[in-house]
């Protein structure tokens, strides 16, 4: 069993001592809980607390938290060194902070930027009157726990969140609740949760005293070790903890259990989790209504759990998907990354289609669904940008990778010409960058992410033939896709072979390729690598800046991919004097020669689509 966070257990000390509730809630209790009936090896993250505590009470227990919402989350900056704390420059997404949580709940959650948190930031809980020598003081005089005698920079600052208990009003944007008011239970916290297995929550009262003798007040972290700095009041589970007393910080020497008397599951979670069913929370009309958003998680916790959406659910979202058009494409977005980056992620693609909500995420991808192409290709272009999809998700490849995996085909249906399966589909690689900057651009995708998927859709279809294809060839096609993309190009190549059906990802055209790249990838290959630039045409010719010089670049870059020998300045120098002697009439022809000299890697690649169709 996974033990709880000793940061999570010192907070929820701090609140019971003061006379509150404290539970894990959500993903947390649910990721434990696998653990416990299904063994699997899954460590929870976004520890969250639930608590009857207002947030300004919340605040008076911890002056140096954050409270930047109308949600009734309040921040909590720990440092610690477990892992699954650790927010370095935020958590999910450049800039940090999460924007959702785990339960569903429609937030712009508390930000959570380590750039912002101070090294020094004052301890958790009310200030303490002795703070001893060595100790780090806060604004308030309140001491900082340290988490290990090691050196600060061993630890770091993290945030955790603590929540009022809430209940939320109508939705009428299907986005936002109308209104939010404070619950006095549990219980009515959870009832507001998306599915029963989110819906779930952990007391942190049950058996958190520990008896110390130390006269620091602190917890041994291991045997014979020193005891580790108090934090926040004494309290107990069940009243007042006796002084001297201090709270389980869930040292190796008394786990943390899940048992069920800890447990507070009023919608029957533990038997949807033990069963493996993703079920709403009540009305999965009322709920999906509420938040349309849902109708995409949904999908995504089937995906990533590998689990089953119940029947009753199942119909709503079905019923209800028209409504996910009314949500904001960035939170699109971010369920769609979550499900394209699981092992699973075709399976999730496939389960969006089948529940009517692919149209609202990518559209263009539902063009090739019972398009069928060629002789040679078994499947519609739909099932085959799926099954790439399935490989590159299955090899862990990054998310531009996936991306352009699912979406390399997607300007097949528009360039299709002729009846299969003797269909051609010239050009449709241009088509679907194109086609994939809009779709990609639309969900708010970064510019880098944007760029980069549709670069690898563009440059997908390069022919490459053992004997026919020279090292100038290979040269010729790093400066054009760019080294810093090749890899992941022939990563999508692998993905789109075994989508097609074939049985190997890499057959010995693409190793013998990976081997002419990797002996030619340090020559020079671009305009910033020749050995002269423009100033030294300039210099050289005793010119201005003019096009000449350009020109005069394109055909030195031509010569030098040709033969890296001729990449010396010497060579390079003699042969600008040379050209500078021909008129603008003989430049012209020799740049026009240079740049639209037949690239090896496109020429038969007609040839390869008609007579074998496997590329």
């Amino acid at each position: 069993m996974s033990q709880i966070p000793k940061e999570v257990l010192q907070i929820a000390a701090v609140l019971e001592s003061a006379g509150f509730e404290a539970y894990a809630v959500g993903g947390c209790v649910r990721d434990l809980l696998r653990r416990t009936i299904h063994g699997e090896l899954v460590e929870p993250k976004d520890w969250d607390i639930a608590t009857n505590a207002t947030p300004d009470k919340v605040q008076e227990l911890f002056p140096d938290s954050v409270y930047e919402n109308e949600f009734g989350t309040v921040g909590v900056k720990v440092r610690s060194e477990n892992r699954e704390l650790r927010m370095e420059g935020g958590k999910g997404k450049k800039g940090g902070g999460r924007a959702k949580s785990e339960e569903g709940e429609d937030a712009e959650r508390t930000q959570n930027n380590a750039d912002d948190m101070h090294p020094t930031s004052p301890p958790l809980g009310p200030p303490s009157q002795n703070a001893t020598a060595g100790q780090s003081k806060g604004r308030l005089g309140g001491v900082l726990p340290r988490t290990s005698a090691s050196s600060p920079r061993d630890s770091v600052v993290s945030v955790i969140e603590i929540t009022t208990y809430r209940i939320e009003g109508r939705y009428t944007d299907k986005r936002h609740p109308d209104e939010i008011k404070f619950a006095k239970t549990i219980e009515e916290d959870l009832g507001r949760r998306d599915f029963t297995v989110n819906a779930l929550a952990l007391s942190l009262a049950e058996g958190m005293a520990l008896k110390v003798t130390s006269d620091e007040g602190g917890v041994p972290s291991e045997e014979g070790s020193p005891p580790a700095p108090g934090f926040g009041r004494a309290g107990a589970s069940g009243g007042k903890r006796k002084e001297g007393e201090m709270p389980n910080l869930g040292s190796s020497q008394d786990p943390w259990s899940c048992e069920d008397q800890n447990i507070v599951d009023p919608f029957s979670g533990r038997e949807d989790l033990a069963k493996k069913i993703i079920r709403a929370v009540g009305d999965p009309r009322a709920r999906f209504g509420e938040d349309a958003l849902r109708l995409m998680r949904a999908v995504r916790f089937a995906t990533e759990l590998g689990w089953e959406i119940e029947p009753n659910t199942r119909r709503a979202i079905e019923e209800q998907s028209h409504l996910l058009a009314q949500i904001a494409p960035e939170r699109i977005r971010d369920e769609l990354v979550k499900i394209l980056m699981t092992p699973r992620a075709a399976d999730g693609i496939f389960l969006l289609e089948e529940l009517g909500l692919l149209p609202h995420v990518l559209p263009e991808l539902r063009e090739g669904i019972g398009v069928p192409q060629d002789k040679h290709h078994i499947y519609s272009v739909f099932e085959h940008s799926v099954r790439s999809l399935r490989y590159a998700a299955e090899q862990n490849y990054s998310l531009e990778v996936r991306l352009a995996a699912l979406l390399h085909d997607i300007g097949k249906p528009r360039t299709k010409q002729g009846v299969s399966p003797n269909s051609t589909f010239y050009n449709h690689e241009m088509a679907g960058a194109k086609m994939t900057l809009r779709a990609v651009d639309r969900l708010r995708f970064s510019k880098d992410i944007t760029e980069d998927a549709a670069h690898l859709v563009r440059w997908h279809m390069f022919y490459y033939n053992v004997g026919e294809v020279s090292a100038a060839g290979v040269r010729r096609f790093l400066a054009r896709v760019g080294i810093e993309y090749v890899d992941d190009l022939l990563r999508v190549r692998e993905a789109d072979r075994i989508g097609s059906g074939v049985p190997k990802a890499v057959p010995y055209k693409l190793r013998h390729l990976k081997f002419m790249i990797d002996k030619v990838r340090h020559d020079p290959i671009s305009p910033k690598m020749l050995r002269v630039n423009g100033l030294d045409i300039m210099r050289l010719l005793e010119i201005p800046p003019s096009p000449r010089v350009g020109q005069i670049l394109a055909i030195l870059l031509e010569e030098v991919l040709e033969d890296p020998e001729r990449n010396g300045e010497e060579k390079l120098e003699v042969r600008i004097k040379e050209l500078g002697k021909k008129t603008d009439t003989e430049l012209a022809a020799l740049t026009a020669a240079a740049r639209s000299k037949k690239e090896e890697f496109e020429s038969g690649l007609e040839k390869e689509m008609k007579q074998k169709h496997h590329v």
